[in-house]
């Protein structure tokens, strides 16, 4: 049975992502701060407690958990607010909070996931397209999933043909929040992203032998859409 581990499998992506593995009969471990929901700990998800961005937390939740080989690393935990304040005022402890939850983590999750990787084996980044453009005041996120970015395409370098290394870019992804008609109606294919949507990325690309060193963007269409003020 293939095992996957998954960060911030607690979170609305992650949980998506959790699910969807499991029914497609994966073994699946989640890695957050946060208590994995009891429906998918039911279902056999294994919850283990990781600050993904401290290193000492990184080894003891591998050495918790102590599987001896793995198929699939999903980095997805991140602190998921973007906004943090006008950059020069930005503390450099907030700025170092951003991106260790985000590209540190992803590093040391990789470094620590690699020795019981085998052929065949994948890693996804959870990117964004605030990689690609911005609001206002999100300096630490963007450059966080611009790093991600290119993390994914030197891995897949380094790492390939062993291992391959994709991202996934998604636009905006939203659970059951009260959204106005304008938030749907926006977006080219007419609604705001699910995590379903998500996790049915991470599974294509679990699969998709040919692809390595990319990023999927799934933002509904948002970054092909010219906007401008009427």
């Amino acid at each position: 049975m293939n095992k996957a581990i998954i960060t911030g499998g607690a979170g609305l992506i992650g949980t998506g992502i959790c699910r969807l593995l499991i029914d497609a009969g994966w073994t699946v471990a989640s890695f957050d701060m946060k208590d994995t929901p009891q429906d998918l700990q039911d279902q056999g998800v294994t919850h283990v407690f990781c600050d993904v961005g401290d290193e000492a937390s990184v080894a003891g939740a591998f050495a918790e958990l102590g599987w001896d080989r793995l198929d699939l690393l999903v980095n997805n935990a991140g602190i998921a607010g973007p906004v943090n304040g006008p950059i020069e005022t930005l503390s450099l402890e907030d700025w170092r909070r951003v991106t260790d939850s985000h590209l540190t983590a992803a590093f040391l999750m990789v470094r620590a996931a690699v020795p019981l990787m085998r052929e065949g084996a994948s890693i996804i980044n959870m990117a964004s397209t605030r990689a690609f453009m911005s609001e206002p005041k999100t300096e630490a996120y963007a450059a966080s999933k611009g790093g991600l970015v290119a993390l994914t395409h030197a891995l897949a370098v380094s790492l390939g043909p062993r291992i391959r290394v994709n991202a996934i870019a998604p636009g905006w992804i939203a659970g059951d929040d009260d959204l106005r008609p304008q938030d749907h109606s926006q977006h080219p294919v007419g609604r705001v992203g699910q995590a379903q949507d998500i996790a049915e990325a991470v599974l294509y690309l679990t699969g998709a032998g040919f692809m390595t060193g990319q990023v999927l963007t799934l933002d509904g269409g948002m970054t092909r859409k010219m906007i401008y003020a009427p």
